[in-house]
């Protein structure tokens, strides 16, 4: 089979011929830390499925690696990448664990064994596991939605283990996974899961009644990376459609083009923008999200600056024939870089863990007119290791008097480094600040849909 004339069966075929194919072909990984002076070279040839490099490219980053060049073919039923890896540093690795787990983890996401389903990962709703809850929100973003979204739950006994948050557009996405605060493991009584989405459905549903509020409790396992999972409620929420508020720089937006390469039936897709962690991640996730195919593909770092090239293909095979359909991945491809752009201070903060921690603090960032435009929550082992991106209500950069509040409340053992940023037209990069004290996480969100597995 030639390479213009696509996957065969592959895509359409069911679960029991995904997997011979897979046991045929074995993934082949190289790790090559000789041939290139600054970064390490990891080699992938495997059978051809739908979705497969961004299987790849997400088993990179979870490994909290940088992507700075990427080549990317395929030929028939087969694929062949070649990335160019480092350290967050910027240094080639040299941790022996650390290259070991790499060939491992990309061995045991692409193998036969493995959960890799493309259909089914496509489509993951709502689920439950036997330890947590996961609660998925979207909808419209405001100030201080967090904070009461986090005391109705501490007064129904359940305690946020995790959770990860996005804005965009004046859209809002956040994926929480909480506890019961006496057992540590998933609610499952059905009378609480009813309270439970009784008062957050109706906190939830404000007065924009016309948004609507949907929440559904059911069990199993979910399988969907976090990151990905939340571009796809934001696909689905449909934050590209919003009109556009970018910074004032307007050199730092993204630059989307894509046009027809006729003789070879390929849709190209090129972007120009600042380079970012996970921007790799990012823009394949959307074109998957999107159901395109990439074929061949060219990524390249320096300077701080990116340059992306895709070579595509619908899953159906034909290239995008319709300017509206150029049209939408252009829109949803900047969507999916500046959702992780993240507006605002960067704010650091590790404390011991406790029940209740999350709406203790987002009720302080409240008090203060904070509000936050992204935010991570983990808790590893007794501490809880929190980021968040904040701006004042007005969108504003947070003065010291407010960071000096903050402190009155929290208690004067939190440690902060560096000054807030001025305000100025045009800003390269707000400061970071490391708080360590009695501090969790908020988040502003509005009139959600809601899912709860």
């Amino acid at each position: 089979m030639s390479m213009d004339e696509g996957y065969g069966p592959t895509w359409d075929s069911d679960d029991e011929y995904d997997n011979f194919i897979r046991k045929m072909n074995p993934p082949r990984i190289e790790i090559d830390n000789d041939s290139c002076n600054d970064a390490t070279i990891v080699r992938v040839d495997s059978a051809n499925e739908y979705g497969i490099l961004l299987e790849v490219i997400q088993v990179l980053i979870d490994l909290n690696l940088v992507i700075s060049k990427a080549y990317i073919t395929s030929d028939g039923g087969w694929v062949m990448d070649v990335f160019n890896i480092t350290d967050k540093e910027g240094q080639k690795l040299k941790d022996k664990a650390t290259i070991a787990r790499i060939e491992d983890y990309i061995c045991k996401s692409l193998g036969a064994d493995s959960r890799y389903i493309p259909s089914r990962r496509r489509s993951v709703d709502v689920a439950a596991s036997s330890d947590h809850n996961v609660i998925e929100l979207t909808g419209t973003d405001r100030p201080g939605l967090l904070s009461e979204v986090s005391a109705v739950l501490a007064s129904l006994k359940c305690n946020v283990v995790s959770a990860e948050i996005w804005t965009h557009n004046t859209r809002a996405a956040a994926v929480m996974r909480v506890t019961d605060e006496g057992t540590g493991s998933a609610v499952t009584d059905a009378d609480r899961l009813e309270r439970i989405r009784d008062r957050l459905s109706y906190l939830l549903r404000g007065g924009n009644l016309s948004r609507g509020t949907a929440m559904a409790v059911s069990t199993g396992t979910c399988s969907t990376h976090t990151e990905r999972r939340l571009h796809q409620m934001m696909l689905d929420d449909g934050d590209h459609e919003q009109l556009h508020r970018h910074p004032p720089n307007q050199s730092q937006r993204p630059n989307v083009t894509v046009s027809n390469w006729n003789d070879k039936d390929y849709s190209v897709v090129t972007i120009r923008c600042k380079d970012r962690p996970k921007l790799l991640f990012d823009t394949v996730c959307t074109l998957t999200d999107l159901h395109y195919v990439v074929f061949h593909a060219n990524i390249d770092a320096k300077d701080n600056q990116a340059y992306q090239e895709f070579y595509v293909r619908h899953v159906n095979g034909s290239p995008m024939h319709t300017e509206a359909d150029r049209l939408r991945v252009i829109q949803c491809l900047e969507a999916a870089i500046e959702r992780r752009v993240s507006e605002g201070v960067k704010l650091e903060l590790c404390t011991n863990d406790k029940v209740g921690l999350l709406s203790e603090v987002t009720r302080i960032f409240r008090e203060n007119s904070l509000t936050v435009t992204r935010a991570e929550v983990s808790t590893r082992g007794r501490m809880a290791v929190n980021t968040f991106y904040v701006r004042d209500s007005t969108g504003g950069t947070v003065d010291q008097k407010t960071i000096d509040s903050i402190r009155q409340a929290i208690g004067q053992n939190i440690q902060v480094k560096g000054q807030p940023e001025p305000s100025e037209p045009q800003k390269k990069e707000s400061p970071t600040w490391f708080l360590f004290a009695n501090l969790f996480r908020p988040r502003s969100l509005y009139s959600f849909g809601m899912f709860m597995r």
